[in-house]
């Protein structure tokens, strides 16, 4: 293996995880973004450094704890191997997510190798924003690309992400033509992206990379202590919390449209 592969930043390896792709999955967390979501649920993956939250809430040393930690691939396939016949009975496997996996591309290509040399079914969490050789480079080795869509408008989604659609939105429909599976998922934000205008222009956008489904990501606020411990301030602050019940006529946009849609 390459050495500039063998080593890289994660924040967090989560076991037993449902939600990230099918089965009962592994998830691998890269520190590091190039986006910078205003309403982003885990701000401590955004930078590439290794940082400290502060806690004034919690009695002194105020259980200070480093984010982000270097780990071999060797280290996290150990990790990930642990609960192999969990996978083998329920069809899981690992997931990458972030932060932004496509931002350490050696990393995480010589992980995914070597998670496939052990048989797994690997997968991405991913923004997509990435030059179009390293995304086609890593996507090679994944079975699944979960694949988040932000906003259809480009100048709404530089406002909000710091970054243009263009390239997203590009990469996932090469995904979908090279007959990757994909599955756009669209977290969906008070303000932002939530009127019914908006779920007809994901429609178009959608269908414009010939995708035929979507994953609705109604917006919660689990992340808000977290920016106080990093001492950010955070955009929504007292916003409410969106459930299903809330987005039913949004999903029924895209139902009318032939997308499946789903939370």
């Amino acid at each position: 293996m390459d050495e500039k592969g063998k080593f890289g930043t994660i924040f967090n390896i989560q076991k037993f995880s449902l939600n990230d792709g099918p089965g009962i999955r592994t998830v691998v967390f890269f520190k590091g973004c190039p986006l910078r979501c205003t309403w982003c649920a885990n701000p401590e993956s955004q930078s590439a450094d290794l940082q400290i939250p502060w806690d004034e809430k919690k009695a002194p040393p105020h259980f200070l704890k480093l984010k982000g930690e270097r780990k071999s691939v060797d280290e996290i396939v150990r990790i990930v191997m642990q609960d192999e016949p969990f996978y083998q009975k329920s069809g899981g496997g690992v997931t990458l997510s972030g932060g932004e996996a496509l931002l350490q591309p050696d990393f995480a290509i010589a992980l995914l190798q070597a998670c496939k040399e052990k048989g797994l079914h690997t997968a991405m969490e991913t923004t997509g924003f990435a030059a179009p050789a390293v995304f086609q480079q890593v996507i090679g080795y994944l079975d699944l690309l979960l694949f988040d869509i932000k906003h259809w408008d480009e100048e709404k989604h530089r406002e909000y992400t710091g970054v243009s659609n263009l390239p997203i939105l590009a990469n996932m429909k090469y995904a979908i033509q090279q007959g990757k599976e994909v599955l756009p998922r669209l977290p969906v934000i008070p303000g932002v992206n939530a009127d019914l205008e908006d779920a007809k222009n994901f429609v178009l956008r959608l269908q414009e990379a010939g995708a035929n489904k979507v994953q609705l990501l109604p917006f919660h606020q689990f992340g808000e202590n977290k920016y106080r411990m990093l001492g950010r301030n955070y955009a929504f602050e007292n916003v409410k919390a969106l459930y299903p019940e809330d987005l039913e006529e949004y999903r029924q946009v895209f139902l009318a449209a032939g997308i499946e849609a789903f939370f």
